[in-house]
């Protein structure tokens, strides 16, 4: 049986044995989801966090020596700060068109582990396919809406959309006044894209980042929904979009560094 006195052990070993300084730090509680096989370790602080994670290094050992599917590491502030985002957010659509994702905010202060009840938006939506192009079209599944993919031509070709003109700014930086009329032709009131605010509304229309809006980091959205790397892209605007992540505790530092060593290398 999993503990928390077992999974620090094995962490402190694990650090040893590999050259790490002997850092303490303090677990405060662990859940194992048994259907995906999957571990959640939530660390005192973000500086236990760090410990236990060690430049992802300690965390892909412990979770092979374990031999389950995923480990995940969060800090007690980490879901505070999303509860706080949350109740936020909740408040923001009460008595507006998105209070369907209601059962889902609360489905997430209850994080870990993520068990999102069945909605049905009765909505039509736009999806613009920036980065987290896999991502988005998950949510816009889950959240039981009509809606049309839309994309910068040849950025994501084994995704199926419709291609429109546009900078490779784009996939990090949507253009909001272009999904504006794109929506409005289409009779649509939901714009889900990589924006770089969590919700906003205009004209009517909501323009929405899911990941922001549940405060849902990028790895977390990669087991979710999977992830098709654009082809065609911006090189700084993916520095400034990956730094805005990190900013914001939805990547960590070093993820965020080797994506942008692999996209870069190509």
């Amino acid at each position: 049986m999993l503990t928390r006195e077992k999974i620090a052990e094995a962490v402190r070993r694990i650090r040893r044995e590999n050259g790490f300084p002997d850092t303490p730090f303090r677990i405060d509680e662990i859940r194992y989801e048994k259907e995906g096989d999957k571990l959640f370790i939530i660390a005192h602080d973000r500086t236990d966090k760090s410990a236990v994670i060690g430049n992802s290094f300690v965390i892909g050992k412990l979770r092979e020596e374990l031999g389950v599917r995923q480990v995940t590491v969060y800090s007690n502030l980490d879901l505070e700060i999303k509860r706080r985002k949350l109740e936020e957010n909740a408040r923001r659509i009460e008595g507006t068109f998105l209070e369907f994702l209601l059962p889902l905010i609360e489905a997430e202060k209850r994080f870990p582990p993520r068990k999102w009840p069945e909605v049905r938006a009765n909505r039509k939506g736009l999806v613009f396919l920036s980065f987290n192009a896999k991502a988005l079209l998950g949510f816009a599944g889950s959240f039981g809406m009509e809606y049309s993919p839309v994309g910068i031509k040849y950025a994501f070709p084994k995704l199926s959309y419709e291609p429109v003109e546009g900078h490779p700014r784009e996939i990090f930086f949507p253009d909001e006044g272009k999904l504006m009329e794109l929506a409005e032709e289409r009779g649509a009131e939901i714009v889900i894209s990589d924006f770089p605010f969590d919700l906003k509304f205009e004209k009517g229309i909501a323009l929405l980042n899911p990941m922001r809006f549940f405060h849902i980091g990028f790895f977390e959205l990669k087991y979710l929904f999977g992830f098709e790397k654009p082809v065609i892209y911006d090189k700084k605007a993916l520095i400034d979009f990956i730094t805005g992540l990190v900013y914001e505790g939805l990547m960590e530092s070093t993820d965020g560094a080797n994506l942008i060593w692999r996209m870069w290398e190509g």
